[in-house]
């Protein structure tokens, strides 16, 4: 009988326990927006990664960062495999881009993702009351938008079908407040692109400005070294969510850097995945409590 050093057992055993192994299904390049659409969009696309003979598994719709003006969705297929492998369907997205469009766009085309995600998730063995959305960076901050406003759901007529919010160090929460005290300082207008150099326009796309509104439970996660905007916004962003009662949880990531709180994802160990399943778990379960119950303990 052949044997094993105990190092290759472990590995192997670890490698089970994790899902390493687990089939993945990956359908690519799935359309949105349509070219002829009505919402002056360009065309655009979504991956999905789900778990062979997936059903009615809750569903992750990632928005990537890129400081509204760059990203796209192949970059994060390791997450979408590794989520999958932890069956949770995962929807990586692109959206229009600065300079050619602007944040109102962007918004626009993230409820349409949901909206499709809601409309079409089962097809792939994924649960359309339990979406979940999440971002990074500039994709927190639309991730925000479209789990916190009511106004782009109101517009396409429909109520918001979004289970949770998990928003991964989020750039934006506040951009009002921080493009008007980086008026006259070096690189103040480096976001123009994409909020235009109106201040009104800034206050109209600042999730923080809209958590009135706000029935749907967040997770914030935030690096302890990450940018400067980033952790002035996200303060001001957590008084204002305890002072208005919304159920916000808060992950704090010591000595990590902006980019490290997405790339963690490359290893199915990380704080990440622990914070993303674990939310994700507990929302699940406030939603069979309250089927079985009839007693509301969530959106």
């Amino acid at each position: 009988m052949k044997k094993y050093s105990p190092l290759f057992l472990a590995v192997f055993l670890f490698a089970i326990q994790s899902c390493a192994f687990k089939g993945v299904v990956r359908e690519k390049n799935i359309p949105y927006i349509e070219a002829d659409n009505s919402y002056d969009l360009p065309a655009k696309e979504l991956n999905v990664f789900s778990p062979r003979k997936a059903a009615n598994l809750p569903v992750l719709l990632f928005i990537h960062g890129g400081s509204w003006n760059k990203g796209r969705k192949e970059i994060y297929d390791f997450m979408g495999n590794r989520l999958a492998r932890r069956d949770v369907v995962t929807v990586i997205i692109d959206y229009p881009l600065a300079p050619d469009y602007q944040v109102d766009d962007m918004e626009k085309a993230t409820v349409l993702a949901v909206e499709w995600v809601e409309k079409n998730i089962s097809n792939y063995g994924g649960d359309p009351d339990q979406i979940f959305v999440s971002g990074h960076s500039a994709g927190g901050h639309l991730a925000a938008l479209a789990a916190i406003k009511k106004e782009p759901w109101e517009e396409l007529g429909r109520s918001n079908p979004i289970k949770g919010a998990i928003l991964n160090d989020p750039a934006g929460l506040d951009w009002y407040w921080f493009l008007e005290q980086m008026r006259d300082r070096p690189n103040g207008t480096d976001n123009y692109d994409a909020f235009t150099d109106k201040p009104k326009v800034w206050k109209a796309y600042s999730p923080v400005y809209f958590l009135d509104e706000n029935e749907v439970p967040l997770l914030l996660m935030e690096g302890e070294k990450t940018y400067p905007g980033i952790r002035l916004t996200v303060e001001r962003f957590r008084e204002e969510a305890e002072e208005k009662g919304v159920d916000l949880t808060y992950s704090f990531y010591p000595k990590t850097k902006h980019i490290p709180m997405v790339t963690q994802y490359f290893w199915t160990w990380s704080k990440g995945y622990d914070d993303v399943l674990g939310f994700i778990q507990s929302q699940s379960e406030d939603s069979m409590r309250t089927s079985s119950s009839g007693e509301t303990t969530g959106k």
